[in-house]
């Protein structure tokens, strides 16, 4: 390309200033031009404002520090985006590091297919974390799963997607009802190709992610995404059918999990797997009964108002 495209590069942060400088260390290392990106910090309310972390990167890096109250990932995404100047939005989260070329892979992939969102590879950076190493394993499947055709793919992650900004925009972004991290980017993927667009899986690009996890952010970590797969319901009727007619899940998960590991460790990621969709179940059942309470409340509030 003559003139190589521009991305607004977008990262929500919260409580993680450690992850966050070492995200903006990676990308002050990016082998892009940098009159051709910005970077796009959204503060979603930390107690402990950011600028110190951000501060040392503005020589290196065109940086923009945006704060919000506490809403979640989904809007501060959105808030992030609302503000951006780049042709391409690229996502990615705080405590993530792209690798060197990821403009440069993207660039190439959006040379030939301008209008379609680019999924990235997420790799695991912290291999001998087991919880780090399931939870990586179980997105790795999600990928082998939704994506066995990278040109019709139907699944990303926010730690590594991108996707042209006019569209983002058209679709009104993420869904902001989403207040915990997951389920917000299979919901934006779903209604993406919903409208006829399309979404491509590129494992050229490649982002490193350095997710430190112990038995209890593991939980926390999967019960949120049962809350996320409760909201997608909830948001989607076609998604809901669309996942009846998947081949079966959990038989192709265990497989998966036998044929990329071996001995203990088969024995030992096998069992944080089955953790991890008791916890998903447990968030799944937890939303289900919170959104029905909610409801129940605003019909009974509803009806007194209505007497009155």
């Amino acid at each position: 390309m003559d003139q190589q495209p521009t991305f607004s590069l977008i990262i929500p942060t919260y409580q993680r200033p450690a992850q966050l400088s070492t995200c903006l260390r990676a990308l002050a290392h990016l082998d892009y031009p940098r009159d051709r990106f910005e970077v796009i910090v959204v503060d979603d309310g930390s107690e402990t404002p950011v600028d110190k972390v951000v501060a040392p990167f503005m020589d290196e890096l065109t940086v923009i520090l945006l704060r919000q109250s506490n809403a979640g990932p989904a809007t501060a995404r959105n808030t992030g985006a609302a503000r951006a100047h780049g042709q391409f939005l690229a996502f990615t989260d705080d405590d993530c590091a792209p690798a060197p070329d990821w403009l440069c892979t993207l660039a190439a992939r959006f040379a030939v297919t301008p209008t379609d969102a680019i999924a990235g590879r997420t790799l695991n950076a912290l291999p001998d974390n087991p919880y780090a190493t399931a939870s990586q394993l179980l997105v790795s499947f999600l990928f082998t799963y939704h994506n066995a055709d990278p040109s019709q793919a139907r699944f990303a992650t926010t730690s590594n997607l991108a996707l042209p900004a006019d569209t983002f925009r058209a679709l009104k972004g993420f869904d902001p009802t989403f207040p915990f991290p997951g389920g917000e980017d299979y919901e934006l993927c779903t209604r993406w190709l919903s409208h006829g667009y399309r979404l491509r899986y590129a494992p050229e690009v490649v982002v490193y992610h350095t997710h430190l996890l112990n038995l209890r952010t593991f939980w926390r970590q999967h019960f949120h995404y049962g809350c996320g797969v409760s909201d997608m319901r909830r948001a989607s009727v076609s998604w809901a059918e669309e996942q009846r007619r998947q081949p079966p899940f959990f038989r192709r998960l265990f497989y998966y999990v036998c044929t990329q590991t071996r001995g203990r460790q088969t024995a030992r990621l096998m069992a944080l797997l089955v953790m991890s969709q008791v916890a998903t179940l447990a968030g799944f059942f937890w939303e289900q009964r919170r959104q029905s309470l909610a409801a129940r409340a605003r019909g009974v509030g509803g009806g007194v108002t209505k007497q009155g």
